[in-house]
This record gives structure tokens, sequence and C-alpha cells, in this order.
């Protein structure tokens, strides 16, 4: 079961709208928008018409700045940039705030006096437009100038006298700017000639001084020859460590110094030296075979003895002629002279090596020293280049300034000089003045902006008067008013096309009377099918404990009365038996509609002081599973009728005997009767005519059933409802 509460209440609820919403209510105020839009658009195409035209007129100018110079190829943009005038700021600015100045209009107006005698330097400013164009956001040297007025003539005339001034100007301005330029190099070519001479005379003495041309390769040089010096250093010092171990091998091998090896050698390489060392060894064998059969004393043995002393003092005299063997001109000393001679191949290969590792290791060693001296010059020379350099770098910049400074001064004095004899440049003239356009007013335009104006100011008169408007005009608005369950939606009655869909078809109507408006709409398919949808909504909703059910609304004129029939039927089509009643005891209409007598009713049932049980209760139609008791005459007091215990017994006994029992009751608002009326059954249904109710009454006419079982509410008369499946499907 649902029940109405407070909470229920949904008439704060605010949701963004969407465009579909925009969309509606544009349509449903269309009448507003489109006459704000007519008297928008009108208005404008009035004032375009009454407007008086604007004319403009432009030119265009090639402007090569004065306070830049005209720039060529080469440095000659930078040298009568630094030279020409130094007083001034180079920038395209400044060259166009002078343009705007009244220096400048002044002169132009003077020339247009004579012909326009109102213009003034505060007229033309306010109209005369001067800007830089620019080419894919880069600035260009070109300048363009409009001027508005009323009189298309008077723009031409007045841009032509514009051009004539700013000619004037630029020739007057590059005479001034050529002279001050000439004037500054000629004061300042003496002195920097001077300086320049000085410097080159101060860097070629130094030069000379120092034995020096360019330091810095010349450094480079020399340290370059001191890592080779020390590379070949490091490799005399090694080898000289090798030569010295193999000559010291070479000498523990022989056992002699190299000297006395030589000497060796050579005795030992001697024949005469040998043929006396042959026979002193027979000598001496002959005294020792002697000495064993005689004594010293023996003659025999003392002529050999004197033979012998002979023999070594041949040999003696011998090995003095050897070279190196003479005792008195070299240190060599024979200890044993008969073994000095004797001497091996292998003890002379190593003789001769000794003396050749001896000579290599005196080389590497004189070679070592002269290294060193080498070594030691270099690093005195690179001691020396630090301060050398520090001269030459302080001197050698100087000079290539100061040259520098005296060719650009010599240079911009030739082009200076060149450019006065030409006589300068004049600014071109890239487009001429036309005779001036209409700009102003633009009916295309001006028409356009009205439309457009028109459609926005037409949207926001049509939203302001939707803000206003508290009516429920979708079904979107009806479901945020009250959070009940939306039951259904029936939709908006279409047009009769002919008489045939006006007949009854109602089992309980007569063949030969044409049908009501409310028989209409419950004939259209659409809208039956709609009823069946709601009636089994409220079916499955409440499980089928549903014994009666109230059909009420905010107000009159919504639709309850048609949809407490329609659903009557749709019961009556599932077999189920259905009594609908009049409830509205002030305001009947059911007996109208459906053309029932209505002498006997409610109220007479309601009126009769006999018991229930006693009382025969009077149908006032009955057509198949439908019956239907209508209102009954009109009672002074509705309200004591509606609440009185005769009215609960009454609804005890419809439930006992029927299975859906339908109340048509009046609107909610305004009286008391559908409470009352309610109170005695098992649910509501709220109807809420699209575009009639209100938000207020709808919240008003929930608020006062919020004590009830009130089931869900019925959107009647929804113009967007999907109809046109069962609109075909019925044709």
């Amino acid at each position: 079961m649902v029940q109405v509460t407070e909470n229920h209440l949904n008439a704060a609820a605010e949701t963004d709208p969407g465009y579909g919403q925009i969309f509606a209510i544009l349509i449903r105020r269309r009448f507003w928008l489109i006459g704000v839009f007519c008297t928008v658009f009108s208005a404008a195409a009035i004032l375009t018409l009454l407007t008086k035209p604007t004319y403009e007129s432009s030119m265009q100018l090639l402007v090569e700045a004065n306070y830049q110079g005209k720039q060529q190829l080469g440095d000659q943009e930078k040298t009568e940039n630094e030279y020409a005038d130094p007083n001034v700021e180079i920038d395209y600015a400044t060259q166009l705030n002078l343009m705007r100045s009244s220096q400048l209009l002044g002169k132009a107006v003077d020339l247009l006096r004579p012909e326009y005698p109102d213009i003034t330097i505060k007229k033309l400013k306010k109209y005369l437009v001067v800007a830089q164009i620019q080419e894919e956001k880069v600035n260009t040297k070109i300048f363009e100038v409009t001027y508005t007025d009323k009189d298309a003539k008077k723009t031409q005339k007045v841009l032509k006298t514009i051009q004539k001034v700013y000619q004037d100007y630029n020739r007057e301005q590059q005479e001034m700017r050529l002279a001050k330029g000439l004037a500054f190099i000629d004061q300042q070519l003496p002195t920097v000639r001077q300086n320049a001479v000085q410097s080159e005379a101060a860097l070629a003495q130094f030069r000379k001084n120092q034995n020096i041309i360019e330091p810095e390769l010349q450094s480079k040089a020399l340290i370059e020859s001191l890592k080779d010096i020390e590379q070949e250093l490091r490799t005399v010092r090694a080898q000289y460590r090798d030569a010295q171990a193999r000559y010291t091998a070479l000498q523990q091998q022989s056992n002699s110094t190299p000297q006395q090896a030589v000497v060796s050698s050579r005795l030992s390489e001697s024949t005469r030296y040998q043929t006396l060392l042959n026979e002193i060894q027979k000598l001496d064998l002959e005294l020792a075979q002697q000495r064993q059969r005689f004594t010293d004393a023996n003659p025999y043995i003392q002529d050999l003895v004197q033979q012998r002393q002979e023999m070594l003092a041949l040999l003696e005299e011998e090995k003095k002629r050897i070279p190196g063997a003479n005792g008195d001109r070299s240190n060599v000393t024979i200890e044993n002279p008969l073994k000095q001679g004797q001497l091996g191949k292998l003890d002379v290969s190593l003789a001769n090596k000794l003396l050749e590792e001896q000579t290599n290791v005196l080389g590497l060693q004189a070679r070592e020293q002269t290294l060193i001296q080498k070594e030691q010059q270099m690093r005195a020379q690179i001691n020396r280049l630090p301060a050398i350099l520090a001269d030459y770098n302080r001197l050698e910049p100087d000079v290539k300034l100061k040259r520098e400074t005296l060719e650009q001064l010599q240079k911009a004095r030739q082009e200076l000089s060149l450019e006065i004899a030409r006589g300068g440049f004049d600014w071109q003239v890239v487009e001429e003045p036309e005779l001036g356009l209409q700009i102003e007013p633009s009916l295309k335009r001006n028409i356009l902006l009205g439309a457009v104006i028109g459609l926005m100011l037409g949207g926001v008169a049509a939203f302001i008067r939707e803000v206003v408007d508290d009516a429920v005009h979708t079904c979107d608005d009806l479901k945020k008013q009250v959070d009940l369950p939306l039951l259904g939606i029936t939709p908006e009655l279409a047009q009769a096309k002919g008489s045939s869909d006006a007949i009854v078809t109602l089992p309980f109507s007569k063949p030969q009377v044409l049908a009501s408006s409310m028989i209409q709409v419950i004939n259209w398919p659409p809208f039956r099918e709609s009823l069946d949808l709601i009636y089994q909504n409220i079916q499955l909703m409440n499980s089928g404990w549903l014994k009666s059910l109230v059909v009420t609304s905010a107000l009159a004129g919504e639709g309850k009365s048609t949809l407490a029939l329609g659903l009557a039927i749709s019961a009556a089509r599932l077999h189920q038996r259905v009594l609908l009643i009049d409830a509205d005891l002030r305001r009947p209409s059911l007996h109208k509609e459906l053309n029932l007598p209505n002498d006997r009713g409610l109220s007479s049932l309601l009126a009769n002081d006999t018991p229930i049980a006693n009382q025969e209760i009077e149908i006032s139609a009955q057509y198949g599973n439908i019956s239907i008791l209508t209102s009954g005459p009109t009672p002074l007091d509705p309200a004591q009728m509606l609440s009185s215990q005769k009215m609960k017994q009454l609804m005890a006994t419809f439930e006992q005997n029927y299975d859906l029992v339908l109340l048509d009751a009046p609107p909610v608002l305004g009286i008391v009767d559908t409470i009352l009326a309610a109170s005695f059954c098992s649910g509501v249904v709220m109807v809420g005519r699209i575009g009639r109710v209100t938000r207020t009454e709808l919240v008003q006419a929930t608020s006062m059933l919020s004590k009830l079982n009130v089931i869900g509410v019925v959107a009647n008369g929804a113009s967007n409802s999907n109809k046109g499946y069962l609109t075909t499907l019925h044709q």
C-alpha cells in the first residue's frame, strides 16, 4: 500500500533541463517567441532604413621607419641603425604614434580647412585610424590608413591630404637624420683612426720584443714538442735499463772488464803471440820432465829456465804490439800472460757482445742527458707563455675592435654620402585612396543582428512566461510534483474524422442515440488501450486486495469521470463485476454523459432511514458486468451524507456484492466530499490533466489526501503519448 506523506511532495524538486525540455518549452510558448522576434526584426529593419549612411575610404603605405633606416642587404641595416641617429629608439611603434600625432594631423587640417571649414584635429583623430598590417601574426612595413565620414568624397579628399603630409614629413625627417649621422661620423673618424694605428703599432712592437708571431699556435707547438720529448725520454730510459742489465749479465759471464776482454781477444788472434805461447808451454813441459830427473842446480835445468825467461821477454814484447795491451797506455793489467791469449770462440763472442753493450749503454746515457736538457729548455719557454699570452690577448682584441670600428665608420660615411646624393626615398603608396564605400548602416548585417537578437529575446520571453506559468505541461512535470507512482498516461483526444466514429458502441448504450463526448473518448482505441494498462498497473500494485477505488482530481474538468467509466469498462472486459457510483452529490455528470435518469441514486440510499439489511438497493442501470449508480437528487448537505455511518455500511455492502466498486468523486480542492468518501474506500487514484492543473493545485490536492491510501496518479491528455501503433492496429 502506498501512503502519500509530506515527504512524497516534490514541489521544490529541481532538475537540469535537457534539450528536449527546452525545445518543448519553445514550442509551447511559440507565440511569445514569434511575437518578440517579429518586433525586434521589424525595429532593426526600420532603424536601418532611417539611418543616414556612413562612408569609409582607405589607403596603404609602405613605411620605412625614419628611426630605423632603409634596410638593404649586407651590414647596411646595422650601420644606419648605429650611426644615423643615436638619440632615438628604433621601432615602428614610435613611427605609428608620430603618424597619429597632433603635429602632423594639424598640417592636414590646415590644408583641408579652405574646403571643409568645420574640420578640426579632434574630429580628424576621432575618425582617422592608422594601423600596421599583420601577415600570419608578423608585423609588416605596410600601414593602413582609414577615414570615415558621412560624405564619400570627403573621405577620399582627407586621405589624399594625409598622404601628402606623411610623404613631406618623411622627406624632412630623412634629411635631418642623414645630416646628423654624417656629422657624427666625421666627428668620430679621426679619433678612431688614430686609436687603431696606435694599437697596431703596440702589437707589432710586442711581437718583435718577444720574437713571437702567434702565441697560441706557438704555445701549442711547444706543448706538443714537450710531450714528444717526454715520450722519447721515457723510451730511452727504458732502453738504458735494458742495456745496463744485459751489460751486467755479460760482464758476469766473461769475468772480465770490456778492456781486458778486448786485449784477450786480440792476443788470441795474434799468430806470433800464439807461437811464443806454444814454445813456452813446450819448455814448461820439458822443464817439468827434467826436474823429475835433476835438481835445479843442474846446468841443463838452468839452461831451460834461462830459455823460458827469454821466451817470456819475447812474449811481453809481442803483447806490447797489440793495441790496448800496453800497460803504460791503458789501465788493463795482465795477471797471467800465459793464460791471457788462450780464449776460445765462445769467449771471443762474449767479449765482442760485452764491448757492444758497453757502447750501447754509453750512447743511451748520452741521449738521456741530451733529452733532459731539451726538456728543461722547453719547460722554461712554456713557463713564459702565460704572461706573453695575457699581454697578447689584451693587445690583439683591442686592435681588432678598433680596426672594425674604423671600417664601420668609413663604410657608414660612404653609405650616408650616397644616400644624401640620391636624395633619400619616399614612402611608397601601395593602395591609393578611393571614393568612400558605404559601411553603415548595413542592411544585411542589421537584419541578421535583429534576427539573432529577436530570437534571443523571444527565447528569454518564452522562458520568463514559462517560469511565471504554474501549469503542469508534461508528464515529467507531473512526476516532479508528487512522489507517487505514475499509473499511466492517457492520450490527448483526437479530432473525430466522421460520424461513424461517434456512434455508441458500449453494451449499455442506446443504438438510436449519438454518443456523448465521454463515450467518444472511451471508444477511441488508444484511450481504451491506455485505460487497460492503467487498470493492470493498479491490480499489480495492490495484489488483488483492492475492492473499492475513488477516482478524483484537484480541479473539475480534468477527466476523472471519463477515467472512472473507462476503468469500469476495462475491469468488465476482464470478467470483473463492477459497480460505478457517481459520488459527486453537488454537480453530478455521469447520468448526463450516459443518458440515464437521475431521479433516484446514491443520495436516495443515504437519505433513507431504513437499515441497509432491510433496504432494497436499486441500481440505475445494468449492462453486462457493469452496474451504474447515479448520484440521485442533490441533497442539502452532501458532506453530512458522505460522512454518515450509512455511507460506511453501504460501501461495505457494495464491496461484498461486487469485485470492484468505483466512485466518481468530486474535485479535492474547495470541498471535503472526496476525503469523506475516500475514508470508506480501499484506495484513491488522482487524475491530472496536462496543461490544466497547476503545480500549486496538484501539491495542495496531494497534501489533503496524504492520510489516505493514494494508489498513484494518472496523466490525462498527454500530447506526447505514443499512439501511432494503437491507432494503426484498430484501423
